[in-house]
């Protein structure tokens, strides 16, 4: 998608010196480094992986498959082959965006019903997620393998090579990874995960050796084939065994549900806010419709006298959370299964009339604060009903390389730790979770409904920003289920709004509501706002909130990259 056409490319020629060792750990740490490239992935051997694309002269795409093959390592409960995955790509030489969709698919045998008891009641999250049942098609190889084909410089074979290193050698096991293994109650219920993650019993703790000769054969087999490594033969044959004979919960995941799977180049969702171009997926990510519409919404109100973190600044996105949330339950879904008005969702009418419906001096009712009517939907109104299971699982990796080509790439098992289930080393996802669990009210399928071949809908919302004159300005993204939206959407308007680095944009403490019920960050100040909130009329609750924002900012002098400090990203560059 060429949205910038004669217009101003991303030449960069700025020389600093590094300021200091990349680490995600200090509060508010932000690296602005030299301007030949720049990598902010979620765990430390997953940025150096990258960087060593990057100093070989691999392109943005090399630099997030080396990483992404060591995430699915190191932290198997965000990310790895066994999941699904969105990418934004920017090229400055063709001047264009370009996304793909690596989302998981339902196997054939899927009927909508995949989530009832016997009874037609909903099953609980816990019942539903482990096992085989929750299971999609794997998609993050074939789309790296597409982005790769088009975007690639580097050998295929070679962005392999660090985490087959790793598998074999041995990784040490991180703080976060130990912490998930000892809370998780699924674990110990599936053989080979407990085998894997409880050797005899007990959890791997922090600064053990973790070797996973498995996964190195599977990375040696897709290394070697692409995809045919992956989706056919013994890796493709170990995951339907899996799925079939889970302890719990089995599916009819067959080879041909394999080997049927592809991933899709979709067209980019892009709109502007305050003359800014925001790009990002589209259906059946929500991510991009949703940023764009909650931007959308507030951007009539006098947002930048607004002071951050304050009863007016959370009211306010409170309430265009609100109402974006609602038209994203009624209308987004696969666009190969159901008709999405995308067009109409970010028509800057519909969402001025949107944003109007607003009040600064109280909160919206829930009677208010229901799905509009935008352009193309022809006045068909659907329901959605996803249970809110969000956990902080997920991952995200930015990165621009030494030609100025850019990647925002969102990667995730869901879970943590997916379907708890293992195959040929690595956790497969439980993505189907995704889809409404109730198919249907009074006789109206819903949107999101389970059913053979079809991608869950998702919140994922990896992101591209240009600044008014069309240069690159921002790569950014995050795990954090449907919450992923909210925290996107508030640093850009930290960054924008509010003129913030990225750092302190992406410390803010995080407003979450897709629903009456407002969601505060718990421990960073705004706990002194409830009540004042409360009296607008909200429903307020703190709770953790475990976001994951790796970003990057262009500046004039360099690119400002940070990690987010509530987990355990580095940012790397040269």
């Amino acid at each position: 998608m060429d949205i910038f056409k004669g217009k101003w490319r991303v030449l960069i020629a700025a020389v600093l010196l590094i300021v200091g060792a990349a680490t995600a750990h200090a509060e508010g740490y932000v690296a602005t480094l030299p301007t030949k490239y720049i990598i902010v992935a979620s765990e430390p051997l997953a940025t150096e992986a990258g960087l060593k694309e990057l100093r070989r002269g691999g392109s943005a795409v090399d630099a997030a498959i080396a990483a992404q093959m060591v995430m699915g390592l190191v932290e198997p409960q965000s990310s790895g082959v066994g999941g699904g995955a969105f990418m934004m790509h920017w090229d400055p030489a063709t001047n264009s965006i370009e996304s793909y969709d690596g989302r998981e698919t339902a196997p054939m045998a899927v009927k909508p019903n995949l989530f009832l008891r016997e009874d037609g009641t909903p099953m609980p999250f816990l019942e539903a997620v482990l096992g085989g049942r929750s299971v999609g098609v794997p998609g993050v190889v074939a789309m790296l393998w597409m982005a790769h084909k088009q975007h690639g410089v580097r050998p295929w074979a070679e962005l392999f090579e660090d985490a087959i290193r790793l598998a074999e050698d041995g990784f040490p096991v991180s703080e976060r990874l130990a912490a998930a293994v000892a809370r998780d109650p699924g674990l110990p219920l599936v053989p080979e995960s407990a085998a894997y993650f409880l050797p005899g019993g007990k959890p791997i703790r922090v600064g053990d050796t973790l070797k996973n000769p498995a996964y190195a054969a599977t990375l040696r087999l897709i290394a070697a084939l692409g995809p045919d490594g992956f989706y056919k033969g013994e890796v493709a044959e170990a995951v339907v065994r899996a799925v079939q004979n889970a302890p719990r919960g089995p599916q009819k995941l067959t080879l041909s549900d394999m080997t049927r799977y592809h991933a899709v180049k979709r067209k980019p969702v892009c709109g502007v806010y305050r003359d800014y171009h925001i790009c990002g997926m589209g259906p059946p990510s929500s991510g991009g419709i949703t940023v764009l519409q909650i931007l959308g919404m507030i951007e009539q109100h006098d947002v930048i006298n607004i002071a951050p973190n304050s009863v007016s600044a959370v009211h306010l996105m409170a309430d265009a959370e609100r109402l974006a949330f609602a038209d994203r339950a009624a209308y987004e879904a696969d666009p190969d299964f159901v008709p999405v008005p995308v067009k109409g969702l970010i028509n800057r009418k519909y969402l001025t009339a949107r944003g109007a419906m607003i009040d600064l001096d109280a909160a919206l009712s829930s009677a208010v604060a229901r799905p509009g009517r935008p352009p193309g939907s022809n006045g068909f109104l659907r329901n959605l009903r996803v249970p809110d299971h969000s956990k902080p699982s997920t991952a995200q990796i930015s990165v621009i390389d030494g030609d100025g080509r850019a990647v925002s790439m969102t990667t995730s098992v869901e879970g943590p730790f997916g379907s708890h289930l293992m195959a040929a080393g690595f956790i497969l996802n439980n993505q189907l979770t995704d889809f409404s669990f109730e198919p249907q009210l009074d006789n109206t399928r819903f949107a999101n409904a389970p059913q053979g071949g079809k991608r869950p809908l998702s919140a994922m919302s990896p992101t591209l920003v240009f600044d008014p004159n069309g240069r690159l300005f921002a790569v950014l993204g995050s795990p954090g289920g449907w919450r992923i939206i909210t925290y996107v959407t508030q640093t850009l308007i930290g960054l924008i709004d509010w003129r913030m680095d990225m750092a302190t944009a992406i410390n803010m403490p995080h407003v979450a509501a897709r629903d009456a019920n407002v969601q505060i960050e718990a421990g960073k100040g705004l706990e002194a706002l409830i009540p004042a909130l409360r009296g607008l009329g909200h429903d307020v609750s703190a709770l953790e909130m475990e976001s994951g924002l790796n970003a990057i900012r262009v500046r004039d002098d360099g690119y400002e990259g940070a990690a987010d400090p509530r987990r355990e990203g580095e940012v790397g560059g040269d």
